[in-house]
C-alpha cells in the first residue's frame, strides 16, 4: 500500500462523512494527524476496525502503552489531554479493566435498565409538555429543549448530582468534545471536571442516596484497594459524558434524519416499521460518536497490508463502519429505515462494548415515540444544509435543530 503523509483532521468539523470518504480511499488504516501536531493512525475499514475493537494487542491506556505520553512529550495542556488522561474503565487496561468494569456493570443490567423506564417516561413527559407550551409559530431549538436535557437528565439522576452541578458540568463536556479548543481551554476543562466530580463526591460520602456515585463511594471506602481516588472521580466523570453526550446526538441525528425523509416517517408513525429501525439505522448511518481518542498499539499489528507500529495511537472512525460500502454496498450513504442489514459499531465492541447500550436503546424509544406523537406536525424551521455541524471530529451532530411544533 502506498505511504502517504498525514492527513490534518479537520478540527472545526464541517463534513465528517466527506473527510472519512477522502480518508477511506487512502486505506482502512491512514495517519492523520491531531491539534497539537500529534499523530495517529485513523481506521475506516469495518473489517480493521472490527480487528481493533477486539484485539488484546490494543488498549486504551495512555499511561501504559503510549511512550509520546510516558516519556512527557504530550504536553499537560494538550487540546485533547482530558481524553488520555483519566484513569477509570475507559482507559483501563487488563485486570484493571476488569476490575472497574465489573463494580460499574452492577448499575446497568438488564433488570436495572428495565426499573427506570417510569423514570425516562416522566422526563420526557415533562419535556414534551414545556415544548407544548410554545405559541403555535414560534420557532424552537429542539436540540436545546428536547435532545440535550433529556439523556443529561437521566444520567445526572443516576449518578445523584443536582441540576445546578449538572448544568455546570455540562458546560465542561461541551468544551471537551470541542476539538477547536486551545490549550489553555483543554486544561481549563480537565481541572474543570475534576474539580465538579470532587464536589459530587464529597456531598455523596456526607449525604449518601440510591445511587451510582454512592455506590461507588461505598465499594472503595469499603476496600481502598478496589477502587482509588481517581479511578472514583473519573469514572463516575467517564459515565456522565459517555451517557449523556453521544444520546444528546443521537436524538439530533434521528429527528433530523425523519423530518428530511417524510415517506419513512409516515412509515413509522403509522406502525408500518418498528422505532428500533429507526434507532438502529440512525446509528448506522449518522453515528453520534464520530472518532473515539484513543487506542494504542502494545506491538506491532498488521491490518489489510499495513503495519502499526507499537506505541502508536489509534483513532477508531465509528462514523466510517455503518457507511462502509463493502458492508452496506452502494446505498451506505443513504438513511433507509427498511434496509435489512443495519449493522453498526455505535456502542462499540468486545472489552470496551458501552454498558449503557440498554439505558440508551431504552430512552431513544421512549423519546422518539412520545416526540412525533405528541407533534405530529413537527418539521424543520431551515432548510437541511442550514443546518451547523458541531465544531468537533469527536463528536456527530448539530449546534441546534430549530424546528416549527405546529
Amino acid at each position: 500500500m502506498e505511504n502517504h503523509c498525514p492527513v490534518a483532521l479537520d478540527t472545526t468539523g464541517a463534513d465528517i462523512h466527506a473527510e472519512t470518504a477522502q480518508l477511506r480511499k487512502l486505506g482502512p488504516a491512514v495517519q492523520v494527524e491531531l491539534p497539537g501536531g500529534v499523530v495517529a493512525w485513523s481506521l475506516t475499514g469495518h473489517d480493521a476496525i472490527r480487528t481493533v475493537l477486539t484485539d488484546s494487542r490494543v488498549t486504551k491506556s495512555a499511561r501504559n502503552h503510549w511512550p509520546a505520553f510516558i516519556n512527557g512529550e504530550i504536553p499537560p495542556d494538550w487540546e485533547m489531554i482530558s481524553w488520555i488522561a483519566m484513569d477509570n474503565m475507559v482507559t483501563a487496561y487488563g485486570k484493571d479493566h476488569v476490575r472497574l468494569r465489573r463494580l460499574v456493570g452492577k448499575a446497568f443490567t438488564p433488570r436495572r435498565t428495565e426499573a427506570i423506564r417510569p423514570h425516562i417516561e416522566a422526563l420526557t413527559n415533562s419535556l414534551i409538555e414545556s415544548l407544548a407550551a410554545t405559541p403555535a409559530g414560534e420557532v424552537v431549538d429542539l436540540r436545546e429543549r428536547f435532545a440535550y436535557p433529556l439523556p443529561a437528565m437521566l444520567v445526572a439522576d443516576l449518578i445523584g448530582m443536582s441540576e445546578d452541578a449538572r448544568a455546570k458540568t455540562a458546560k465542561v463536556i461541551d468544551m471537551m468534545v470541542d476539538t477547536t479548543v486551545t490549550p489553555e481551554q483543554a486544561q481549563s476543562i480537565l481541572l474543570g471536571w475534576r474539580g465538579a466530580m470532587a464536589e459530587l463526591i464529597a456531598a455523596k460520602r456526607e449525604n449518601p442516596g440510591e445511587d451510582i456515585t454512592s455506590d461507588l463511594i461505598a465499594a472503595r471506602d469499603e476496600d481502598g484497594s478496589r477502587l482509588s481516588e481517581e479511578e472514583l472521580t473519573d469514572t463516575i466523570f467517564a459515565i456522565l459524558g459517555a451517557g449523556s453526550e453521544t444520546t444528546i446526538n443521537f436524538f439530533d441525528n434521528a429527528i433530523t434524519a425523519l423530518l428530511t425523509h417524510p415517506e419513512q416517517r409516515s412509515l413509522v408513525t403509522a406502525g408500518a416499521i418498528a422505532w428500533e429501525d429507526v434507532i438502529e439505522e440512525t446509528l448506522r448511518a449518522q453515528s453520534p460518536l464520530a472518532q473515539l481518542p484513543l487506542r494504542y498499539a502494545v506491538e506491532d499489528i498488521e491490518l489489510d497490508g499495513v503495519t502499526i507500529p507499537q506505541g502508536d495511537p489509534i483513532l477508531v472512525n465509528y462514523c466510517a463502519i455503518g457507511r462502509d460500502p463493502e458492508l452496506h454496498g452502494d446505498s451506505a450513504d443513504v438513511f433507509d429505515i427498511t434496509r435489512e442489514n443495519k449493522d453498526h459499531l455505535s456502542f462499540g465492541l468486545g472489552p470496551h462494548y458501552c454498558l449503557g447500550a440498554g439505558i440508551a436503546r431504552l430512552v431513544a424509544k421512549i423519546g422518539l415515540s412520545t416526540l412525533f406523537e405528541r407533534f405530529p406536525d413537527l418539521r424543520l424551521a431551515v432548510p437541511p444544509e442550514e443546518l451547523r455541524p458541531l465544531p468537533t471530529f469527536i463528536m456527530n451532530g448539530h449546534q441546534s435543530l430549530p424546528v416549527l411544533l405546529r
